[in-house]
């Protein structure tokens, strides 16, 4: 599938990563700071990136961004932290650059990455949730990425955790709304479990830090989880248990080959997975999931730029063959 040369960009709000994809190999270049001061810088620096990158025998280009991404058109349709709300970016990149380009959900790359090794599918059914300061998801079924009419996988979203016996509320407000995976599991939730801890065991390791006036965050928590400090790991379990009720329903729904936990929070790494697989294989219904690994994401914080580039690849030649059909 990856003969040719693949460009894969990752944006993120704070930094913007290229990796390149060629003869099954990737190569990927150190991030550069996002340029935020408007849309067309940020346009620019895109351009600019994928100047730096094709070489002499670049096909396609593939974009990664934490955004609602129509991805027929390459339109993004909703974003934060990044001036591209509404703006046609394939279409715009395209011009400015003679080359194929994708855009696509950063979290559907992700997937993508953990799906294939090296261009070669390993997963052809994949649940992938990237637990970062929100929780993302991508799906790949039947080896393909789904994305529904618009904007499938916002696992995020789902309601794991709404008391409902007054009914649901008559105004849910903003998103993440109250009960939700990302409102319970995300890298905020555990900013917030970690903050009550420090305030409820002053003489626990985040008590401590707490008192010597450190804001407390969740990279804390888990710093004191690794150093075997009780409270911390309690925080980490119950991160984990909200996380693993999200995954029984990804289960209970897909029945998938593999369920894949990445972004930054997953660095916590068995901390969070234990809990939250021991959770998830509690909440499946019986007969569900008896084939399904979770694991930890093999490309860690990578994930997203090698599944964009994988992605320029997957639908440059997914194209090009439909093209030969008469």
């Amino acid at each position: 599938m990856n003969a040719g040369r693949f460009i894969g960009i990752d944006v993120g709000g704070t930094k913007i990563a290229t990796a390149v994809l060629e003869e099954g190999e990737y190569a990927v270049a150190p991030p550069v700071p996002t340029r935020v001061e408007g849309t067309d810088v940020l346009v620019d620096q895109l351009a600019a990136e994928i100047e730096r990158h094709r070489g002499t025998d670049a096909l396609a280009v593939g974009i990664g961004l934490p955004s609602i991404i129509e991805f027929a058109t390459g339109r993004v349709r909703h974003t934060v932290n990044l001036p591209l709300h509404d703006v046609p970016l394939r279409s715009l990149l395209t011009e400015r650059c003679g080359l194929p380009v994708y855009v696509d959900n950063d979290a559907a790359c992700a997937a993508l990455a953990e799906a294939f090794d090296g261009g070669r599918l390993v997963s052809r059914n994949l649940v992938m949730l990237t637990i970062g300061t929100g929780v993302g998801g991508g799906l790949v079924l039947g080896g393909k990425v789904y994305r529904g009419n618009t904007s499938a996988a916002e696992f995020g979203h789902v309601i794991v955790g709404l008391d409902l016996r007054r009914g649901a509320p008559a105004d849910p407000g903003d998103f993440p709304q109250e009960g939700s995976l990302e409102s319970l599991a995300s890298g905020r939730a555990l900013d917030r479990l970690a903050a009550e801890s420090a305030r409820a065991h002053p003489k626990s390791f985040l008590g401590r830090r707490l008192a010597e006036g450190d804001e407390i965050t969740g990279h804390d928590a888990v710093e004191g989880a690794r150093q075997g400090d009780v409270h911390c790991r309690h925080v980490l379990r119950v991160l984990g248990e909200r996380l693993g009720v999200g995954i029984a329903s990804a289960i209970n729904l897909f029945d998938p080959d593999e369920v894949v936990i990445g972004g930054g929070v997953s660095r916590a790494g068995d901390l969070l997975l234990k809990p939250a697989e021991r959770t998830a294989r509690r909440h499946t219904v019986p007969g569900a999931g008896e084939q399904t690994v979770i694991r930890l994401a093999k490309h860690g914080p990578e994930a997203g730029v090698l599944g964009a580039a994988t992605m320029a690849a997957h639908e440059y030649h997914l194209e090009h063959a439909k093209e030969l059909i008469p």
